[in-house]
């Protein structure tokens, strides 16, 4: 006999968690409308949020809806502090917590049931502890699949819990909007406003033919069948990061060559690091440029060698992001970086090349993946300057060295801690 659905997965998601811990450090700034940031909005509470102030936004601009709108600085440390304590609630309850973000996590509360109750107990004393012990608003989702306990959460916000009992699902899914989907952005929800598509139900409605045809055979499929509800994912208890990244916003700026390499750099040296910490190196280097319009833009490279220098990850970055802004030579104005390094493995231990072909060291700006050879003279170089930075900054902390070009010369905008805490894989 088959097994039946049961809803025992949980979303828990900490509401507008940055905001919400700057209210919790100040009584003060509790309800009223806030914001972590300074020219760019990187978080907003929600009073601040119902006078239609988002995140990424200008500072100007969130003003200009919300005059009372206070700015405060973000205390990245306390936040991933009160992130970590709130995993450790999760983990009391069940072993199976899958942590996607540094404010978020999926919990598998099967095996949990005869210890606290059932699922829709054990959402409802998880938000309990959080607000009693941390003082933070959490939103629980329950359903039967991830991707439904997800949409459930988002639907309990703000500090609210939402069950979607097995059976119950295309009840509870029709008639939202289809925007709660994942992997509906903007460009797919125009497509979908086109075809008369706005609600889940609609979607369902549609043949995978129809669907095809309207968003190509990958996107159709996937939203096929999540507007289905047919998720085969299970919690992945022990889930590493497939990739490691860093993003910058900030007001829009030219895309001159200056702007590119000091914020890349910065990204770079933030990614680097990271990859190095962890013993690992990856393969692929995304970029993504994101111009005026909200108009966003990837470009990658597949290397034959791995990669973890800081400045051989910032040649490639700056080569792809150009070729990007080159592309679309008609948006001069950029408004985010970001960078992505996957295909991860362990880093590996380089032996220097020999210079069979008489190059020498002869490596330009021009031949970005050249420089990212680990066992070339400058790319041992390049290990041996990283891993001595490495070490000061263990002791001494990050601040104690780094790259004058990006220190010196990299202007105000996002704070990287901000992005490294909100964006990266948590990994175990």
């Amino acid at each position: 006999m088959a097994h039946e659905p049961e809803a025992t997965i949980l979303h828990a998601d900490l509401d507008a968690f940055y905001a919400s811990v700057e209210q919790l450090l100040d009584p003060a700034l509790r309800g009223k409308p806030i914001a972590v940031g300074g020219s760019v909005v990187l978080a907003a509470s929600y009073e601040a949020k119902a006078f239609g102030v988002q995140g990424g936004m200008p500072a100007w601009r969130a003003r200009e809806r919300c005059p009372t709108l206070q700015f405060v600085d973000g205390h990245f440390s306390e936040y991933q502090r009160l992130g970590d304590a709130v995993m450790e609630v999760f983990g009391e309850f069940t072993p199976l917590v899958e942590r996607v973000s540094i404010d978020e996590a999926f919990l598998d509360v099967r095996g949990a049931r005869h210890l606290f109750g059932s699922p829709a107990e054990i959402g409802a004393a998880i938000r309990r502890r959080v607000h009693d012990e941390l003082g933070l608003p959490v939103s629980v989702g329950v359903a039967t699949t991830k991707h439904l306990a997800k949409i459930a959460s988002q639907v309990a916000k703000p500090n609210g819990l939402v069950v979607v009992d097995a059976g119950e699902e295309r009840a509870f899914l029709d008639p939202l909007p289809v925007g709660l989907l994942w992997g509906v952005g903007p460009a797919t929800r125009a497509r979908l406003d086109a075809a008369g598509i706005h609600t889940i139900g609609e979607l369902h409605a549609e043949s995978p033919d129809a669907l095809e045809r309207m968003l190509g055979s990958a996107v159709g499929a996937k939203l096929g069948s999540l507007a289905s509800n047919v998720d085969e994912r299970t919690i992945d208890a022990d889930r590493s990061a497939k990739s490691v990244g860093a993003q910058s916003a900030f007001t829009r700026r030219r895309s001159t060559d200056e702007v590119l390499r000091t914020t890349l750099g910065f990204l770079a040296d933030r990614v680097a690091t990271r990859l190095r910490a962890g013993d690992q190196a990856g393969r692929t280097v995304t970029v993504r440029v994101r111009f005026t319009g909200m108009k966003a833009v990837t470009r990658s490279t597949t290397l034959p060698e791995t990669v973890a220098s800081t400045l051989a990850l910032t040649d490639l970055a700056v080569g792809l992001a150009r070729a990007a802004c080159d592309d679309h030579s008609d948006r001069p104005e950029i408004t985010l970086l970001a960078i992505s390094v996957s295909n991860l493995v362990e880093r590996p231990t380089h032996q220097l090349e020999l210079d069979l072909v008489g190059r020498g060291d002869d490596v330009t700006a021009d031949e970005p993946e050249s420089a990212a050879r680990a066992g070339s003279r400058v790319g041992a170089a390049r290990a041996a300057l990283d891993d001595a930075m490495d070490t000061v900054r263990d002791r001494f902390g990050r601040e104690a060295v780094g790259y004058a070009s990006v220190e010196f010369e990299r202007g105000g905008g996002v704070p990287d801690e901000f992005r490294e805490l909100a964006e990266r894989d948590r990994r175990r």
